[in-house]
């Protein structure tokens, strides 16, 4: 089951999201997460762990056709006063979905594996209800602001206490044990402790450094190949009279 967001957790989450910083560094990991999953307007899309709704209006205003699942009915309740019927909501756990094979276009995974009891059967889950692309965005285990984070968890309770944190390699390793050699994309952004300030803008709108694996944010697109399954039938042919 993971950690599920309590009622005071979803409050201060959501006022955290409204912090300049805080803002700053989303809307790079949402023009990451736009540029790099790339879907077609009319596609539908579920937010695996949506929590609040910080992606929600992004993939709204993307023409997407959006689902949303998340454990914590605080959460789910702060994002439908943002978007109202606009997104159809799902009470439910990413390690056991209630959709479906191949129920949506796109899934996304947005600093949910870091909460989860089984990142591998999440993303399992996230590929199983999926057909074209699935977005898995996390805090990266090896950024200054990841280090950051988790020695303040040290020395004060802090959300991060119950988040898991994953690098690249490691994200690359379970999706190659789960569907092979499928084609994988990945970028980083953050690669401040802090976005604000010239600086922080000119090294994230890099192309060439969002190709550095120690960006606070690490955003990876996997495209899913079709598999078939067969398996051998017995031909019968009829017999021959011999004489």
């Amino acid at each position: 089951m993971g950690h599920v967001f309590d009622f005071k957790e979803a409050l201060a989450y959501e006022k955290w999201l409204k912090k300049p910083d805080s803002r700053q560094a989303l809307n790079l990991e949402l023009r990451l997460l736009r540029e790099m999953l790339r879907p077609a307007a009319g596609d539908s899309l579920l937010d695996i762990g949506c929590g609040t709704g910080a992606c929600l209006e992004t993939f709204l205003d993307m023409g997407l056709k959006v689902t949303g699942l998340d454990a914590s009915t605080y959460a789910l309740d702060i994002a439908l006063e943002k978007t109202g019927a606009r997104v159809d909501y799902y009470r439910g756990f990413a390690e056991d979905l209630p959709f479906d094979d191949n129920s949506f276009n796109h899934a996304c995974l947005f600093t949910t594996l870091e909460f989860v009891d089984d990142p591998l059967q999440a993303l399992a889950e996230a590929f199983r209800v999926s057909k074209d692309r699935v977005f898995i965005g996390v805090l990266n285990r090896y950024a200054l602001k990841g280090v950051e984070r988790r020695v303040k968890g040290i020395f004060s309770p802090t959300i991060y206490n119950h988040a898991r944190f994953f690098s690249v390699w490691e994200l690359k390793h379970m999706i190659f044990s789960l569907l092979g050699q499928v084609p994988v994309t990945w970028r980083t952004v953050c690669q401040l402790p802090s976005p604000s300030g010239p600086l922080a803008a000119s090294l994230d709108e890099s192309k060439w450094l969002q190709r550095c694996p120690f960006g606070a944010f690490a955003g990876m697109v996997i495209t899913l190949v079709p598999t078939f399954r067969t398996r051998p039938i017995s031909a019968r042919y009829p017999g021959t009279a011999t004489g």
